[in-house]
């Protein structure tokens, strides 16, 4: 992102924001309610239009809008995780975790090959049982692999372990940070929670629309 600026009419959300995340990194984003995280989540996937500045995914420039490019761009070179899980119930793990894939294009048996290796990585081998039946700190395992399936450049997670225990939200932790290195991706990691914070490379601030000075090793 290079000054990057949103404002609707004169109410500035995000003023001139400058961040960077490499391959392999992982960058906290914290701050208060109201400091423009979700703007800036929402700038970075094109889901808002920005009054000036850009937004760079390894070469390519990400343009907001709900049309054809910017949804290719977004399936393609970035993968999301919530902090509510969004899996279909109904669904097995690989059921879900195929779903952007087939979305994108591929075929079904190298998609469900792809998601058996990932949900095998996260310590879900399992796949005959329905998402329903799994816990909270499962599903949001199956929900990295759904991210991971498309082979992204950047992984976005947003408050992925709010909703989640101390022990499930380390489990949770240790996956996305061993497999977004592994994979290397880029992590940008939005939390309220120090705590997970302390496990990126760097933390940055948002105040007010405005990103303050970056705190590293969060090692």
């Amino acid at each position: 992102m290079k000054s990057l600026t949103v404002a609707y009419g004169e109410r500035v959300v995000l003023d001139s924001v400058d961040l960077r995340a490499c391959a392999g990194e992982v960058v906290a984003v914290m701050g208060p309610s109201g400091s423009g995280k979700s703007t800036l989540l929402s700038a970075i996937l094109g889901l808002v239009r920005s009054s000036s500045g850009t937004v760079d995914i390894c070469g390519r420039m990400m343009e907001a809008g709900l049309g054809a490019a910017p949804s290719r761009l977004r399936r393609s070179r970035i993968g999301m995780v919530f902090q509510e899980d969004h899996l279909i119930e109904e669904l097995s793990p690989v059921e879900n975790v195929i779903v952007p894939a087939l979305v994108a294009g591929d075929r079904v048996e190298r998609a469900r090959e792809r998601a058996r290796e990932l949900l095998e990585s996260l310590g879900l081998a399992e796949e005959d049982r329905v998402t329903s039946s799994f816990s909270g700190g499962e599903r949001q395992r199956i929900a990295i692999a759904r991210a991971l399936i498309n082979g992204p450049r950047l992984l976005i997670a947003d408050e992925p372990t709010g909703s989640l225990d101390p022990d499930h939200r380390d489990r949770v932790m240790d996956a996305l940070t061993a497999l977004s290195q592994h994979h290397g991706c880029a992590l940008l990691l939005v939390t309220h929670d120090p705590v997970v914070a302390r496990r990126a490379h760097r933390v940055v601030r948002l105040e007010q629309g405005r990103l303050l000075a970056a705190e590293g090793p969060g090692r």
